[in-house]
């Protein structure tokens, strides 16, 4: 394990944002988590676990020690009549673990194609697409704490998952890293084409017989022609949750603005657009300075080159605020802003 310092952090992060890092290390291994933990300078650092770089806003270099997450490996660790029980480390990428799946014809991810980062850091945010999210087929996960350096595995009901939400974003933030993840995936697959284009998208491709691979390339059209690649423009994918509202609240939208979208969200809760409230409010294809609002997707805020993190985060507000004000809503940041 090599410690780095003053370590340029440009190319790990989707927003392309030039910050640094005082400290900087890649761990592979419980025995790096060990070394950090045994070495009085490291140990007593702040520190910041980083997956892909996919769902974080740096405003600021990190005074302290970025934890790169490389854990690698994909198993068939189990399997019975209905599933395949399969567990990946927590650096694989997570579109990596989706092929890999699809490839082996383990069905339930196929919806959750070409999400960026890694894949501990899909529970983390519950990630989610069209329809299905990491929680509908989360099984475990082992994690380190760094702190004592002891490991445990959390159960569903301990993760505590909600929307774009879980215990890692909460009380556990950056005292536990994950390691590895454990999923459930099926022998029969359940196609889940009701949200978004995705029926759409399989008539247009002349499926007539629909399977795992061919939603995924559904799922992988889709979002190729909607969201930027952020290897040529910088950004984290959506950077607003979709809010809830109450259903007397949506019914009150819906008399004053008749098109807005709206999707039962349970216990008498409806989830909004936050693109489409956004883009109402006349910022879709908007630049400000070398940030903006990206032309096809009024979600996705980009870096046009040379922007900074507080440069994206101001325009985060100004956005927050014109929605707020127009629509009474709240909007609230999918993305981590350090």
């Amino acid at each position: 394990m090599e410690i780095k310092e003053n370590h340029s952090l440009l190319n790990l992060n989707t927003f392309h944002l030039n910050v640094n890092a005082r400290l900087f290390t890649e761990i592979k291994e419980l025995k790096d988590i060990e070394m950090i933990l045994g070495d009085d300078q490291l140990s007593r650092q702040d520190k910041f676990i980083l997956g892909g770089g996919s769902n974080i806003l740096f405003t600021q270099d990190f005074d302290g020690l970025v934890i790169r997450n490389n854990f690698t490996g994909i198993t068939l660790t189990d399997e019975d009549r209905d599933f395949f029980y399969v567990t990946s480390g927590a650096g694989v990428v997570w579109h990596d673990l989706v092929m890999h799946c699809i490839g082996n014809g383990y069905a339930g991810i196929e919806n959750l194609s070409l999400i960026p980062g890694s894949v501990g850091a899909g529970p983390i945010q519950n990630i989610g697409a069209y329809g299905v999210e990491i929680k509908d087929v989360f099984h475990s996960l082992t994690a380190t704490s760094l702190e004592t350096g002891k490991s445990a595995v959390f159960h569903p009901d301990e993760c505590r998952f909600a929307y774009r939400n879980s215990i890692f974003k909460n009380e556990l933030k950056n005292r536990m890293i994950i390691t590895s993840v454990t999923l459930r995936l099926s022998r029969k697959p359940v196609f889940n084409t009701s949200y978004g284009a995705i029926e759409q998208e399989l008539e247009r491709m002349g499926v007539k017989e629909k399977s795992i691979q061919s939603i995924s390339e559904a799922v992988c059209n889709i979002r190729r022609s909607k969201l930027p690649d952020p290897a040529v423009l910088g950004n984290c994918g959506s950077f607003f949750k979709n809010p809830e509202v109450g259903r007397e609240v949506y019914e009150n939208l819906k008399t004053m603005f008749p098109k807005i979208p709206g999707y039962d969200a349970g216990m008498d809760k409806v989830k909004l657009a936050a693109g489409w409230l956004i883009e109402q409010c006349g910022w879709k294809g908007k630049r400000v300075g070398n940030t903006g609002s990206h032309k096809d997707q009024a979600l996705v805020l980009v870096n046009y080159g040379g922007a900074s993190g507080k440069e994206i985060e101001a325009l985060s507000k100004e956005i927050r605020a014109s929605v707020k004000e127009k629509f009474d809503v709240d909007l609230e940041a999918e993305v981590n802003i350090l």
